[in-house]
């Protein structure tokens, strides 16, 4: 049997959600059945040295424009050159330019990875969107409530999809935690809440602020690690500043090494207004650290209250701040909730139940 060819394009290969999943799915495919290559759309990044290494072919279009017409053609010679079974595509760049790059009649098979409940969009967007739902073989979404979403769109429900995020099994080294810590000027005596994800505006990280003050006026050893970047990190450290949490909050940047700093961790906090499936949420639990995040159905669906962790309203500090301060105050409770919450990550979401999940749906197609 000849080798199904998927070609995969992302926008970037960046050191990101979306971009990890992909690269993880394309270097685990069985070989003797699937032939993947990768098109980044804009640029390439970290992963594209993880694919390479696999031998996974990588090719960079460089688009430069929102509408770059020369991108566009350039990735229609690229899919005549190579031209694959399935092109699947992730993200809105990817989705819009890889649809509308293959003529109406092709008989590739074109499947769209939508990673998160996508209320951020314009309505430009959202009717680029319905338009391409002729040009749309299946839908993947990583959770219910974003297959839900696009369901409502317009997307007919038989071509829709729920394949959940993996994560990878986190073996956390809490040996590490002192010197971590004590890299930050942190004593080692102190409870620490660890927030990982994009400064950006939809992760509400003004509350994660907020909630971590609180806290600390009725516990005061309590420190909150901010880590990654993003286009809203500059008014949040001015934030910061400005209330006088500079000593109890550290904005540590982006780091290559995230999950690292799990081990330095006691809670992780997610303040998200919206999700896909957070990845970063995943690693905490799949780390063993308890969680509190923000009632949303992405995360409704990772976390059931008082098992593996604790949801509050989305916009609710206090109600961080009041789930935090049980678990500082029963240590007990803190490990009952990890424990399940790393149980529910190695029995669940495993990176091979989500690989087989889309081995399986490529030969379905492959067989229609």
């Amino acid at each position: 049997m000849t080798a199904t060819r998927i070609t995969y394009l992302i926008p970037t290969l960046d050191q990101s959600g979306a971009e990890k999943q992909l690269t993880w799915l394309a270097t685990r495919l069985p070989r003797e059945e699937f032939q993947p290559r990768v098109i980044a759309l804009t640029r390439g990044g970290p992963f594209a040295a993880v694919l390479a290494d696999a031998d996974i072919p990588v090719t960079v279009i460089g688009k430069r424009w929102k509408c770059d017409p020369w991108a566009w053609q350039r990735l229609r010679q690229e899919l005549r050159q190579h031209p694959p079974d399935i092109l699947h595509t992730w993200l809105f760049a990817a989705h819009a330019y890889g649809r509308l790059a293959l003529p109406p009649e092709t008989p590739v098979k074109r499947v769209v990875s939508e990673r998160c409940v996508d209320s951020w969009k314009a309505g430009w967007q959202l009717w680029v969107d319905r338009q391409l739902i002729p040009r749309t073989d299946v839908l993947i979404g990583n959770s219910p409530s974003v297959v839900e979403f696009y369901a409502q769109l317009g997307m007919p429900a038989e071509r829709c999809h729920c394949i959940p995020n993996g994560v990878e099994p986190i073996a956390i080294d809490r040996s590490q935690r002192a010197r971590l810590l004590a890299s930050l000027g942190i004593p080692e005596s102190a409870y620490v809440i660890v927030s990982i994800g994009r400064l950006a505006e939809q992760k509400r990280v003004r509350d994660l602020i907020w909630g971590a003050i609180t806290l600390w006026q009725i516990r005061p050893q309590v420190h909150l690690l901010v880590i990654g970047d993003g286009p809203e990190r500059t008014r949040l450290e001015e934030f910061a500043a400005s209330v006088d949490a500079q000593s109890m909050v550290h904005f540590l940047g982006h780091r290559d090494d995230a999950t690292k700093w799990l081990a330095a961790g006691d809670v992780f906090w997610l303040a998200s207004s919206f999700e896909g499936l957070s990845n970063s949420l995943m690693e905490a639990m799949a780390a063993g650290l308890p969680v509190v995040a923000t009632e949303i159905p992405p995360n409704r669906y990772l976390v059931t209250p008082d098992e593996q962790g604790f949801l509050v309203r989305v916009g609710d500090p206090v109600g961080l701040m009041q789930f935090t301060r049980c678990l500082i105050d029963e240590p007990g409770l803190a490990a009952r909730l990890g424990t399940a919450g790393q149980v529910r990550m190695q029995t669940e979401f495993t990176i091979e139940r989500m690989v087989e999940r889309h081995v399986e749906l490529y030969r379905h197609l492959r067989a229609s």
